[in-house]
């Protein structure tokens, strides 16, 4: 019974509980409740974390981001330390609300995303950002040289499966941000481009392709050193949304999203050419 009219706290005791519900980009999901027993809600156990307290949720009526705080949801066994750090949890869908754990009647108070989660004294701390957020989109968008879609994105119209390939890892640099692979398209192709781990113990991470340094994959992120070689890897090529690349390589400079020949902002200050 989400979003019913109940009035929540409206008598001096309450069967109220709080929940708080994690959609990881992995497919995982995760649910507390600060009640002294789980919940089943929506089919999804939530487990008890008595010390996941919210200490601030603001809504408004107006165009300005809600906020929510929680201390202690971070803490809870079920998140791990090496998971936070790789990322795991980045850009992942948060719910939060009210549940009465007599009759099962919900509301849901919040919803949104985490931000990149950060380490804070000895524990973690996350940045959630409110639905509203999505608000602040320019509608209409800003002329720029390159190419404003997402390469085999909203606007690019090319298939991202034709440019993904499965290989394998050949081997990790020291510092683990940088690999290379075998099985999969020249390493040039692959700059700005994404990975996901198939297996290992990053299986189901994303990664982005910074750069490419000869056959080296330079990665936004480090990768575990337990990572062994042979390990199955899903690379998807990049493109460095220039005109020139979206002509020549892919042949699709017609759904090009930019304005590579507007003069800029410097036209007034540019020198003329000395005559030959």
């Amino acid at each position: 019974m989400a979003g019913s009219a109940r009035i929540w706290f409206s008598q001096p005791l309450e069967t109220a509980a709080v929940w708080w519900r994690i959609e990881r980009t992995d497919g995982v999901t995760l649910g507390f409740t600060s009640h002294d027993r789980n919940l089943d809600i929506d089919g999804v156990v939530h487990r008890t974390a008595p010390g996941m307290v919210p200490s601030a949720i603001r809504r408004t009526a107006t165009f300005e981001p809600d906020s929510a705080e929680i201390a202690g949801a971070l803490s809870h066994d079920a998140i791990r330390e090496e998971d936070l750090s790789a990322g795991r949890f980045d850009g992942a869908a948060v719910a939060m609300g009210l549940v009465d754990w007599e009759n099962g009647e919900r509301v849901t108070l919040y919803q949104g995303t985490i931000g990149t989660v950060g380490m804070e004294g000895s524990g973690f701390s996350a940045d959630l950002q409110s639905l509203k957020a999505m608000l602040d989109r320019e509608i209409v968008p800003r002329t720029s040289p390159t190419c404003r879609a997402e390469f085999c994105g909203e606007g690019c119209t090319l298939s991202a499966g034709r440019f993904a390939t499965v290989c394998t890892l050949t081997d990790i640099a020291p510092e683990g941000n940088a690999v290379r692979i075998a099985g999969g398209p020249a390493a040039a192709n692959l700059a700005f481009g994404k990975m996901r781990w198939i297996d290992g113990p990053e299986a189901g991470l994303w990664r982005r392709i910074e750069g490419v340094d000869g056959d080296w994959l330079m990665l936004d992120r480090a990768v575990s050193l337990a990572t062994l070689p042979a390990t199955r890897l899903a690379v998807r090529e990049g493109c460095d949304h220039t005109l020139q690349t979206c002509a020549a390589r892919f042949a699709n400079a017609i759904n090009f999203q930019g304005e590579p020949f507007l003069p800029g902002n410097d036209l007034l200050t540019r020198y003329p050419a000395p005559l030959a």
